[in-house]
């Protein structure tokens, strides 16, 4: 402030900067791109099409329009902004190439595409160098479909933004996208009845970071190769179908968490290769069925007294621990679920284990408080520990048990299979396998052993 008024002082022309939280105005004189004059000779409900070419500068849309790019023409920013903002309602942007320089105060949001509008589409885009990919604010009915994100190369995460980032918006619809190399792939934040289908988050450190955001589903998507991996907190009636949660691996990852949520549905999802699982923390009615949960730490965390939640049908493989559980007791109904550590038999043939399987034992609990107990969750002492703790259970207060464990994994169609990593920048790269969910673990442990040195190398 000091500065600006001894400039004033000295008879130059100064502007104040805008304080954090407001919307950016329009580019400074020198930044604004030349297809701004396009734009402002426009009659609301104009096409405006754009060759190709490099179009420097940022780019105001203050009137309802559809801007088109023919043959992919390059939007680079100033480097000071968003590249594109929407300030109108019933735009479409399509069709572009979009550059951000790496540039822009990350307290003042600068996006690839920033919309304050509502009923705006944004598609067809491949948007790079941003700090925020597409910030959706307060835009209603807005549509993101078919964008490709990627970060700014080597900054830090806390030094970038989100791929789409969601806020204070209603109707919001965010379709096969891919993202990679940002701060969090999607950040939704006090957001409603909302449709995420068909995305690819991946790379990151949160594939999904979520809170106070009711009443929307995720269908088809998948969240891979995150520091920390999914959150969910602090909402309600929510819904997870046929995603993909892999990869996630970091000292406190997890596949998806959910934190203060109530009346959560995930079905037919497949969980596999991560920290942990699932992780369930102060919330109520979470029903858990028709999963595959493989090959983690971890399978469930249950971290404190939430409950009423049912836990059925899943297929459980080749994860060290099922449960570990640190309230001493839980009201969450595990029932016909396939855990393949269970030698139990199945002599009547129905289908089940002749005996309830015992998700919990001493050795869980010890994993739960000593860190290094992991790395002897598969020798001969965790086996001993658990086997005497079985013959005489005066160590653990807090047995759960599924009362119907299923003899033979479930046939579960509608579980996606897993996908092969990719390191170029296209949707190709969802290389599903042709089998089976089981035939798709064998891949899924080709790809754990990097994965862990990845992690070892941060």
């Amino acid at each position: 402030m000091l500065a600006l008024l001894l400039l004033a002082a000295l008879g130059q022309t100064v502007t104040a900067p805008e304080p954090p939280g407001t919307l950016q105005s329009r580019p400074a004189a020198g930044n604004p791109s030349p297809l701004q004059a396009l734009v402002d000779r426009a009659q609301p409900g104009d096409t405006v099409r754009v060759p190709p070419g490099t179009y420097h500068g940022d780019l105001v849309i203050d009137r309802p329009l559809r801007l088109a790019g023919d043959g992919w023409p390059r939007l680079v920013g100033s480097g000071a902004g968003s590249v594109v903002q929407v300030r109108a309602h019933d735009v479409v942007i399509e069709g572009f190439e979009i550059d951000g320089r790496g540039g822009g105060d990350l307290g003042r949001d600068p996006a690839g595409v920033h919309v304050a509008g509502h009923r705006v589409t944004v598609r067809n885009l491949r948007i790079a160098n941003t700090l925020f990919g597409v910030y959706l604010r307060e835009a209603d009915g807005a549509t993101v479909e078919a964008v490709v994100i990627r970060g700014i190369p080597g900054k830090a995460p806390g030094e970038k933004g989100s791929g789409v980032h969601v806020w204070n918006t209603r109707g919001f619809r965010i379709l096969s996208s891919d993202i990679a190399g940002v701060r969090d792939g999607l950040y939704i934040q006090s957001s409603y009845d909302g449709v995420i289908r068909g995305n690819q988050a991946r790379d990151l450190r949160y594939g999904l970071h979520y809170m106070f955001s009711d009443d929307n589903v995720f269908e088809d998507n998948v969240f891979a190769g995150g520091d920390a991996g999914t959150a969910i907190m602090y909402s309600k009636r929510i819904t997870f179908r046929r995603n993909r949660f892999l990869h996630n691996r970091g000292f406190a990852s997890v596949g998806l968490l959910f934190k203060s949520c109530e009346d959560v549905l995930a079905e037919d999802n497949l969980i596999a290769d991560n920290a942990r699982g699932l992780f369930i923390e102060d919330s109520y009615r979470v029903i858990i069925r028709r999963n595959v949960i493989a090959q983690s730490d971890t399978a469930i965390v249950l971290y404190d007294l939430s409950g009423d939640h049912r836990i059925e049908g899943n297929s459980f493989v080749a994860n060290l621990s099922p449960l570990f559980l640190t309230a001493r007791r839980t009201n969450a109904v595990f029932d016909g679920n396939y855990w393949s550590e269970n030698a139990g038999p199945d002599l009547d043939g129905d289908g089940h284990s002749d005996e309830p399987y015992r998700l919990s034992n001493v050795f869980d609990h010890l994993r739960g408080n000593l860190t290094a107990a992991d790395l002897f969750a598969q020798g001969l002492a965790a086996t001993a520990v658990g086997m005497a703790e079985r013959a005489f259970p005066v160590l653990d207060p807090r047995p759960v048990v599924d009362p119907r464990p299923l003899a033979r994994p479930p046939a579960l169609p509608d579980v996606p299979p897993p996908f092969r990593r990719t390191t170029g920048p296209s949707l190709s790269g969802l290389a599903a396998s042709t089998g089976a969910v089981g035939f798709g673990l064998a891949i899924l442990a080709r790809w754990r052993r990097p994965a862990r040195r990845r992690e070892t190398r941060r």
